[in-house]
């Protein structure tokens, strides 16, 4: 008896390691670019890698400019001047601006949903110089 319930913990404990990391994660930002914090010139593309495979109907993202050099009650303005496309099995999302960004602080904040259903949500800053 005492060997059959050391055989059933171990294998409990094996089945739990090595689950699929799915199961235990949410979706996340694990690639940007412009990168979180990053200074960069009149980009007109901004990509978001995601940690899995997104259900595209479920992303919802805004580019908002948060602030503007010389203007110190600058409230925030969201930029609709972009399109979407999807690459790399729907875990990459590529938004192309018709301008490039103008000079000021940025935040790209996206909601989403992957296979597991729950709906996650997140931002990646950065500065227009």
């Amino acid at each position: 008896m005492r060997i059959r319930s050391i055989i059933a913990a171990v294998s409990v404990c094996i089945a739990t390691l090595t689950m699929p990391a799915i199961v235990s994660a949410h979706t996340r930002v694990t690639a940007s670019t412009p990168t979180e914090d990053a200074t960069v010139k009149s980009p007109r593309v901004v990509t978001l890698t995601f940690s899995e495979a997104l259900i595209p109907p479920t992303v919802a993202t805004l580019i908002v400019m948060t602030a503007m050099p010389g203007m110190s009650n600058h409230g925030e303005m969201v930029i609709r001047n972009f399109t979407s496309s999807w690459s790399n099995g729907n875990r990459t999302l590529k938004l192309t601006l018709r301008k490039p960004l103008q000079a000021g602080t940025y935040d790209v904040r996206w909601q989403a949903a992957g296979a597991d259903g729950h709906r996650m949500k997140g931002k990646i800053s950065f500065w227009v110089s």
